[in-house]
C-alpha cells in the first residue's frame, strides 16, 4: 500500500524515526483540499502511542478537508543544517501517513489538550492547564492523527558519516 523508500541508504531506523516525533515541536499536516488541490498547513503537535494530537478551530480549510477525507501526512523536519560551501544541507525528517479524525467525546478531546498543554508547558500545574483548558474550551476543536506507515529520511552525508562510525 505505501512506496518503500528508494534512497534506503538514508533511511532512519523506525526508533530514530520515533525519537524525530518526540522531540520535535512542529511540523506540517498534509490533507486533501479543496478542487484536488494538497493543503497543508503548519501545526503544533504531541506524539503518544503512535497517535499525533492538534489543536484546531472548529471550522475552516482544514477542518472542511478532514471531514472530506480522512487521510493525510504529517512532517516533521527534526534537523536541517545548511553547508553552504557543499551547496546541500545535513538533514533528519519524517514523514508519516494515517488516518486524522476530528474528536468528539469530550473525555477525549480533554485527555488530548492536556497532552499538548503538559508537552508545551511541563512546568505548569494541574490547576494552571485546567483554567487554560476551560477558558478556551467552546471554540476548541481536537484532531488524531493515527500513524499507519512512518518514515525516516536522512542526508546523504550524515547517511555517510553514520556507516563510517563518525556520529
Amino acid at each position: 500500500m505505501f512506496r518503500d523508500m528508494r534512497r534506503k541508504k538514508q533511511l532512519l531506523s523506525p526508533e530514530e524515526s520515533l525519537q524525530i516525533l518526540e522531540n520535535g515541536t512542529s511540523g506540517v499536516l498534509a490533507v486533501a483540499g479543496d478542487d484536488g488541490y494538497p493543503y497543508t498547513v503548519p501545526l503544533s503537535y504531541v506524539y503518544h502511542d503512535s497517535k499525533i494530537y492538534f489543536h484546531a478551530a472548529k471550522s475552516g480549510h482544514k477542518i472542511d478537508a478532514v471531514r472530506n477525507c480522512s487521510k493525510a501526512s504529517f512532517c516533521v523536519i527534526g534537523q536541517d543544517q545548511i553547508v553552504p560551501e557543499k551547496y546541500t544541507s545535513l538533514y533528519r525528517s519524517v514523514v508519516a501517513f494515517g488516518k486524522i479524525r476530528i474528536l468528539k467525546d469530550d473525555a477525549e478531546k480533554r485527555d488530548a489538550i492536556e497532552k499538548l498543554a503538559v508537552r508545551y508547558n511541563p512546568d505548569a500545574d494541574a490547576s494552571e492547564i485546567d483554567e487554560a483548558i476551560r477558558k478556551d474550551w467552546e471554540p476548541l476543536c481536537m484532531l488524531e492523527f493515527t500513524i499507519e506507515h512512518m518514515t525516516g529520511k536522512e542526508g546523504s552525508e550524515l547517511a555517510a558519516a553514520r556507516r563510517k562510525g563518525a556520529i
